[in-house]
């Protein structure tokens, strides 16, 4: 693998028939769980990881409760160097596993990803060379996810009235907005998902400044950073973000639903996005007055997710009370 060719592919713009009879307009789905690594995070990991190779960095140090830490393994093995990834306690073996595959070495540390990510820094200063991947919060992060908005602009038959995404510690939040700016879609409304429990970001725009969380009590663990990352709350006042909040339930009946529309397993923090339509959100905001009354189009960005399956989805489902 070259440093310069993208390690993430150009995924699949699918109209969803079962989406847009729900919702009463043209539903389309971006599918990034059909990465390399199941989910967009190797967009900006992958961007990040090649520059910094060239700039001399040869080795990975990355913290993640999962995908940024398996995009951040993937990376190293398709670059040819060492990655050492810190995850916390809350992470499913198998998703451990999954990154020791790719050759990369696992350390559990914490509770959350704060914790995992306190240590991996101070494992960083230890190795001459490290190259830290931060999971969502830099520059270079933001832009490899930016690409996710180019390959819709060249894939979607017209401009689309809302874009949905989840947030977690806003990376995709921010490279979405960095997309939108760059295609000259600024008027383009974003419907920012999240988990009760895992609302770092909608507390935070209440509040109007940065609200870090005690814990992550949501089950979509994915979403699950205590404190987003402040560039989320400057996008907010730039251009047009809805915040909104939905239960596990939610979630959990949005993957149930997906994995029957579309025979595609998904999860729970991409399940907050699928609610957006299954839950009619959209409608909700409009009454509100926050969204245009007609509209024609929206594009849900399917995130993905390695850290699912099918078992998992059962005991989800068992847990929130879905008979």
């Amino acid at each position: 693998m070259t440093e310069d060719k993208p390690l993430h592919i150009c995924t699949p713009l699918l109209e969803s028939v079962p989406l847009s009879k729900k919702a009463g307009f043209k539903v389309y789905i971006k599918c990034d769980n059909l990465q390399p690594t199941a989910s967009f995070k190797i967009r900006g990991i992958g961007n990040m990881c090649q520059k910094a190779l060239k700039k001399g960095g040869n080795h990975i140090i990355s913290s993640s409760g999962g995908n940024a830490g398996y995009a951040a393994a993937y990376a190293a093995k398709q670059l040819g160097i060492p990655a050492t990834i810190v995850i916390p306690g809350s992470t499913p073996e198998f998703v451990a596993d999954n990154m020791r595959d790719v050759k990369a070495h696992v350390i559990r540390h914490g509770k959350v990803w704060d914790h995992a990510n306190t240590y991996a820094l101070e494992l960083a200063k230890e190795k001459e060379g490290s190259i830290v991947i931060h999971p969502f919060d830099h520059p270079d992060i933001w832009e490899g996810h930016a690409t996710v908005i180019k390959e819709i602009k060249d894939q979607v038959p017209q401009k689309p009235d809302a874009v949905i995404t989840c947030v977690g510690g806003g990376g995709l939040l921010c490279g979405v907005i960095e997309g939108l700016q760059s295609v000259g879609w600024m008027d383009v409304p974003v419907i920012a998902m999240e988990t009760k429990g895992a609302d770092s970001y909608n507390q935070a725009v209440n509040a109007g400044k940065l609200v870090t969380l005690p814990d992550i009590t949501s089950l979509a663990k994915s979403l699950g950073a205590l404190t987003v990352t402040e560039k989320t709350l400057e996008y907010y006042k730039q251009h047009p973000i809805h915040s909104v909040v939905l239960e596990d339930k939610d979630a959990t009946q949005a993957c149930i639903n997906f994995l029957d529309d579309h025979r595609m397993l998904v999860e729970l923090a991409c399940g907050a996005v699928l609610a957006a339509i299954y839950e009619d959100v959209i409608p909700k905001l409009q009454k509100e007055g926050k969204l245009k009354d007609n509209i024609e189009s929206a594009v849900v960005i399917v995130c993905g997710g390695a850290s699912m399956t099918l078992q998992a989805l059962l005991d989800y489902k068992k847990t929130v009370g879905i008979e």
